[in-house]
């Protein structure tokens, strides 16, 4: 079957093409009656428009690149559908890419979604992401760009994060509260600000209540069940055992629970455990885990409100950082049995 264009539609009306395309374009110089005649005859003939060249016309793609770290948790895919539901309504795609925690893959993203020509990226690092530049060039180049959760901190650009200083600060104030006095960190990766926000909310919830916290007491981990895994075994050969555990990470507090449970330790009585991040899998273990909640849904539709205002403002730009908070829910692996 022909497709039928605008040329096609002219020619059977007797009309010049500019004529046709101010009617689809719906301008305001051209007359009522024509604008009808030329609507009903396009659904006629079976018309149907070129997106791809009505958005090179308007020099839009109309997609939006997404880059991600991981899918195994539920964290990222919760974003993703806050910001999928404030960009389909806008009539925008998402291209979805996720590095695996690999700075290299991650790059690759990054380029094979400039090479698709998308509008703009929301972007979360990798933990390997150390070198920038390719990110500084992506910002001057005047793409749009937001971060969200595993930011840049000196990039000149919007950013939606959590306040992960306070909600760290909060989690372990629980534990203290409950009266656990060696607890010990399971720190995320080094380089990353939001990790780094972890252990100050750590260290100076013990300070405000006057106790020591021993550099021993904050472990290098990372942020699944393997990290947690490991660290785990770790203790337990070197006979080093916390009272509490606060994971920057709620797979590695659950990879943690796992081994102390198969070596017989009881779970809140002798180990105490908190996460981050309030993962689906931390309401289903035994026994739940207390975690700090993050508004996931939120900061996808807050990164999307971000990145379509800077897009529609077609380059006068006054980056913003948006901070959002969240919630302790407390959960039996944290709570001491009262007799």
């Amino acid at each position: 079957m022909k497709h039928v264009t605008i040329k096609d539609i002219a020619k059977e009306l007797n009309l010049a093409v500019s004529t046709i395309s101010r009617a689809f374009n719906d301008k305001y110089d051209i007359r009522p009656e024509t604008k009808q005649l030329i609507l009903n005859k396009a659904r006629e003939m079976g018309y149907r428009p070129n997106p791809i060249a009505r958005n090179l016309l308007q020099q839009r793609s109309m997609n939006i690149g997404i880059v991600i770290p991981e899918f195994i948790g539920s964290f990222f895919p919760e974003v993703i559908i806050g910001a999928q539901e404030v960009l389909f309504k806008e009539g925008y795609q998402l291209l979805i890419t996720q590095s695996n925690e690999c700075y290299k893959t991650e790059i690759e993203n990054v380029k094979l979604l400039e090479r698709n020509m998308v509008d703009g990226l929301i972007i979360s690092l990798s933990h390997q992401t150390k070198n920038i530049e390719c990110f500084k060039e992506l910002v001057s180049s005047g793409l749009p760009v937001i971060f969200f959760n595993r930011v840049i901190d000196i990039l000149n650009t919007s950013k939606v994060v959590f306040d992960d200083y306070k909600w760290a600060f909060f989690a372990t104030e629980h534990l203290i509260y409950q009266n656990y006095k060696k607890i010990f960190h399971l720190a995320g990766p080094a380089n990353l600000s939001l990790a780094k926000n972890r252990i100050r909310g750590f260290q100076n919830a013990h300070k405000k209540h006057r106790l020591d916290v021993p550099d021993s007491h904050i472990i290098p981990s990372g942020f699944t069940i393997e990290d947690g895994d490991r660290v785990a075994m770790e203790m337990i050969e070197n006979k080093n055992i916390p009272d509490a555990i606060f994971a920057a990470g709620d797979l590695t507090a659950i990879g943690a629970m796992k081994v102390f449970k198969r070596h017989g330790y009881k779970i809140p009585e002798e180990i105490a455990f908190v996460g981050f991040s309030e993962q689906t899998l931390a309401r289903h273990v035994d026994p739940p885990l207390t975690s700090v909640a993050q508004p996931t849904f939120e900061i996808g539709r807050t990164a999307a409100k971000l990145l379509i205002a800077q897009i529609e403002n077609q380059g006068v730009h006054i980056p913003q950082t948006i901070t959002l908070s969240g919630k302790l829910n407390i959960r039996s692996s944290s709570m001491k049995l009262t007799k």
